[in-house]
């Protein structure tokens, strides 16, 4: 089996071919190819062959992602697919091994994935951090918003030309915002793709970007996106949603788990369920503590005993300091204190940092080491939760 970077010379039907037995029946729709064209280009996908037979492929998005704040790069895998037929002979692991190296050699510091199966996920360090939430709310609810303060926005319609603009927006409120998970796509393809669909509706405002259509089921409709930096802005979005009241009867929506929604409607009509679980890996530990935002207020120094047999570099004893939003990770000597440092595989680590707490890691088997001082000064450092607000 050889596994090797696939290039612009290679078939796109081999792959449709490998999509479909792996994933189902696929419209080729503009999107996708999209998608794989450029990740072909900038050298971002991965497949593995059997002779002149592609039995296995794997790409990673260029993104962008938001920790309590502050932006850093990451690799965003999707597409992992393997032939029905040479399922169970490592080409999986094979293939997610030459990814890894990859994204390392890229430079992220992070990457993140939604699994369809996690226990090769996890032998390879990536492991669960955040969740992707949908909420669910009558329409009626919408239409009789609590009373504001009167104040609206200047929204206007947003087309393909708009994407550095919404992007730029995203940008700012999470980071206004000081969220922890939220990601975008960096160069803009994903963002016009979205922004030229015609089933899609977008509105742009100063400090938010909404997009929303009609869903799959009948007097159903379907938010997917909704990000506002302000009350008035949060108001008039949902008010724009809630104005089809006449044909629609329900509407899910991709929110934050502390949607603000919740306390806008005058009844508690709110439904909110984690739809998908994803899974983070650290690639780069220094750069991702450097890059990564964290409470102003938060002061520690706590040792850390990493440990990742496949990116080494991360591996060893660290000590990380945190304070004025910023932190560092350095290599450290033995700490005098008896508990010894925290001690964290890459899973542990990866969960510990989209805000799992220290106390659940330790049930979970993933944490050991130090104290209580060390686990209450983490769990204020990188309190969570993590989310994102659409799948890749």
């Amino acid at each position: 089996m050889e596994i090797r970077r696939l290039s612009p010379q290679d078939s796109a039907e081999a792959e449709l071919d490998l999509s479909h037995r792996a994933f189902g029946p696929s419209d080729g729709s503009q999107a996708w190819l999209t998608e794989v064209r450029a990740a072909v280009s900038d050298g971002r996908h991965l497949a593995a062959y059997d002779g002149p037979q592609m039995v296995g492929a794997a790409m990673f998005h260029d993104m962008r992602q938001w920790w309590h704040g502050r932006p850093l790069r990451m690799a965003g895998v999707g597409g992992v697919k393997v032939a029905p037929e040479q399922r169970g002979r490592g080409t999986g692991r094979a293939l997610m091994t030459g990814l890894l190296e990859m994204i390392s050699a890229a430079g992220y510091p992070l990457s993140v994935l939604y699994p369809a199966t996690a226990p090769l996920y996890r032998s390879l360090g990536w492991e669960l951090a955040g969740g992707l939430y949908r909420a669910s709310l009558p329409a009626r609810s919408l239409a009789a918003l609590a009373p504001g303060d009167g104040s609206r926005p200047d929204l206007r319609r947003a087309g393909p030309d708009d994407a550095g603009e919404v992007l730029g927006v995203l940008g700012a409120v999470h980071a206004s915002a000081r969220h922890c998970g939220p990601a975008t796509f960096d160069d803009g393809t994903v963002a016009r793709l979205m922004l030229a669909d015609p089933n899609l509706f977008c509105y742009l405002a100063p400090d938010g970007f909404l997009a929303y259509g009609w869903g799959p089921g009948r007097g159903e409709m379907l938010v997917r996106c909704a990000v506002a930096g302000s009350a008035a802005t949060v108001r008039a979005f949902w008010s724009l949603v809630g104005s089809h009241v006449s044909r629609v009867d329900r509407v899910a929506a991709s929110v934050p788990p502390s949607e603000p929604l919740d306390f806008m409607t005058r009844e508690p009509d709110l439904e909110l369920a984690r739809r998908w679980a994803w899974m983070l890996r650290v690639v780069d530990a220094p750069a991702a503590i450097a890059g990564r935002g964290f409470p102003a207020a938060v002061r520690l120094e706590v040792a850390l005993q990493l440990d990742d047999p496949q990116l080494p570099a991360n591996a060893g004893l660290w000590t990380l300091e945190v304070g004025g939003g910023k932190g560092s990770l350095t290599p450290s000597s033995p700490p005098a204190s008896p508990a010894g440092p925290v001690r964290v595989g890459a899973g542990g680590f990866a969960a510990l940092y989209g805000g799992t707490p220290m106390a659940t890691l330790r049930q979970a088997g993933l944490a050991a080491g130090g104290g209580p001082a060390d686990d209450e000064a983490l769990d204020a450092a990188f309190a969570g939760p993590a989310f994102m607000l659409h799948e890749f």
